[in-house]
């Protein structure tokens, strides 16, 4: 009770300032050159937070397609053992022959492990994986559109099978760019740093 009397009694003009306070950043430094040892602690701050943050959303998209690439597996089983059994690929029981269903899946398992290899896979030629991947996925999206387009009505719960492993190397190609373009800016600011001592 009493912080709100104390609230009510203060000025208009002295709640302003204070709420200007609380949203200000200090200036007592701002002028004074970074030491070079705080340059290279700050720099080497930013590299520690970088690495951090490409392993997590690596291993993040990595694991998604891992989980993608294990349903791929499933389905390729059941149409195997049981075919037709499963609807997505029961709507092309009249069009493609169950072999052929099952290397498409193939095709698409391949795709994923070829995304998660250039995106987990440190080397000069991580690149070539993932554009790779993404050929092969243009590929088995061509051929399921072809059927879709083939049936009588078009199956819009089916177009994950052409989008699917397309899709994945895509997004997967532009992480991997947001994450080269943010080590890119890491590595300038560490080009940028001057020698100073602080007295």
């Amino acid at each position: 009770m009493q912080k709100l009397t104390r609230k009510w009694r203060k000025s208009p003009r002295e709640s302003h300032f204070d709420e200007d306070d609380k949203f200000s950043l200090p200036t007592r430094d701002e002028n004074r050159p970074i030491d070079s040892q705080e340059q290279e602690e700050l720099v080497r701050s930013l590299e520690n937070v970088q690495t951090q943050q490409s392993l997590l959303w690596r291993g993040v998209f990595s694991g998604l397609l891992s989980c993608y690439v294990a349903f791929l597996l499933y389905s390729v089983y059941q149409q195997a053992y049981y075919p037709w059994e499963l609807r997505y690929h029961a709507y092309f029981m009249y069009e493609v022959d169950a072999w052929t269903i099952i290397a498409a899946d193939w095709a698409a398992i391949m795709t994923c492990l070829m995304t998660i290899k250039g995106l987990l896979h440190e080397s000069k030629h991580h690149r070539r994986w993932l554009w790779s991947s993404c050929c092969i996925g243009m590929i088995v999206a061509v051929f399921w559109l072809h059927h879709m387009l083939r049936l009588a009505k078009f199956r819009w719960d089916v177009v994950w099978l052409p989008l699917g492993p397309i899709s994945g190397a895509g997004v997967c190609i532009y992480v991997e760019y947001l994450l080269n373009v943010s080590s890119e800016e890491v590595r300038k600011l560490r080009g940028y740093m001057y020698a100073y001592k602080a007295r």
